[in-house]
């Protein structure tokens, strides 16, 4: 007898949706590795200078920890993103962002990604089980949000065929699976692949989403880490329409642009009518941002010296990368992010390649397949190649790729 499909709590719960960090133990607990220095280019975590002026500004505001803080994010700090947003993506006229009903902080992006799911299905009603489109490979927030509102996880493949985006007309002829599709999550630049969404292509997925009544759910939070030109926002598209931000939330936070991951600060922004929704539904069950954080986030906002640091850093990195792995494994400079998507098929796959890796090198990478599932054409994109992080010092991240070199030199 067939056992019956896991529900999505099922599925949380048993163990059969894992962390791909929590697989790459699995995976390598048993392995011993060759070399004595071993380097971890796993998790993306930034480890660059942060503000240097945060905890002070934490400390100057240290009397707010004995108060509520407000759900919704002070003025300060709703004003303070507003205004990045504007100068950031040169919204102007109608595009003005207003800071008081388009604007919602919250705990990072990975909190506001999950959350805004609840209200994407809450907020109209299905034929049929909703349905969430998630890019593939995928930030794991996605999924969790899919499974916990009971909707099916649809995986649109990202492939260098498709440009590492999904392939948006893939999808625009499937009339039935748009009836009932609730969000659509995109990431730009990606991750882990860098791709960079060009204007023409956010307004095609924005076009789909009112056309069809979902939500389109832009994750930028690897916006300000780029080579040449500021990738394109959501927002600065959706300005340009005659329906401004109406089916559009896009999320970013300090994490990634400012070096501060544990100062969990983020926010989403664009459809106002949607963030009213959402901002009651994270007044029931959401967490709140503790108000010295708040404090200290709204001046990371209002700087730009760091950032620039920041990315500098990140470009010297690539040099590196140029560099030891010229055109090896199907490099190149990704037009975003930091992290490098290697094609290592030629030692079996992301999976052995890790093993191997590991082992001979000592070096840690992730699998492609632990970031990803199998898509509507029955492949995992991540199944040749594996994600690399550029977040340990140049010289670490040297040595670590001129070992992964020498196994095919």
């Amino acid at each position: 007898m067939t056992n019956p499909p896991l529900n999505g709590y099922e599925a949380m719960a048993s163990g059969a949706v894992m962390s791909p960090f929590s697989r790459l133990r699995a995976l390598l607990a048993d392995v011993p590795t060759d070399e004595a220095q071993v380097i971890d280019l796993t998790l993306g975590e930034p480890r660059e200078t942060m503000p240097p002026f945060i905890a002070d500004k934490i400390r100057e505001a240290e009397a707010l920890f004995a108060r509520y803080p407000p759900i919704r994010g002070s003025d300060a700090l709703r004003g303070a993103i507003a205004a990045w947003l504007d100068r950031r993506f040169g919204l102007d006229g109608a595009g003005v962002i207003d800071p008081a009903r388009e604007v919602l902080p919250t705990l990072g992006s990975r909190e506001g990604l999950y959350f805004a799911a609840l209200p994407a299905v809450g907020r109209r009603t299905f034929d049929g089980q909703p349905a969430i489109l998630l890019c593939n490979p995928f930030y794991q927030a996605y999924i969790g949000a899919a499974l916990a509102t009971g909707s099916e996880p649809v995986y649109l493949n990202a492939t260098e065929a498709t440009g590492h985006l999904p392939d948006l007309d893939e999808i625009a002829g499937d009339e039935a699976l748009l009836r009932r599709t609730a969000a659509l999550y995109l990431c730009s630049p990606a991750n882990p692949q860098g791709a960079v969404a060009s204007p023409a292509y956010i307004r095609r997925a924005l076009d789909l989403a009112r056309d069809h009544d979902f939500m389109l759910f832009f994750d930028e939070c690897y916006s300000e880490i780029y080579s040449e030109s500021p990738p394109t926002g959501a927002l600065e598209v959706a300005q340009a329409t005659r329906e401004r931000y109406r089916n559009l939330v896009v999320f970013n936070s300090l994490s990634k642009r400012s070096n501060l991951p544990g100062l969990r600060s983020g926010f989403c922004a664009g459809d106002g009518d949607f963030l009213e929704i959402l901002g009651e539904v994270r007044n029931l069950v959401g967490p709140t941002m503790a108000g010295p954080i708040q404090h200290a986030s709204a001046f990371a906002w209002a700087d730009e010296t760091h950032v620039a640091a920041n990315r500098e850093a990140y470009r010297r990195k690539y040099d590196i990368c140029d560099a030891v792995l010229g055109d090896r494994f199907g490099y190149r400079r990704p037009a975003g992010g930091f992290f490098l998507w290697l094609d290592v098929a030629q030692f079996g796959g992301g999976v052995q390649a890790a093993v191997t890796i590991w082992k001979r090198c000592g070096v840690r990478v992730i699998p492609g397949a632990y970031l990803a599932q199998t898509g509507r054409d029955g492949n995992n994109p991540g199944a040749n190649y594996v994600r690399v992080a550029l977040v340990a010092d140049p010289e670490a991240i040297r040595t670590a790729l001129e070992r992964v070199v020498s196994l095919v030199a």
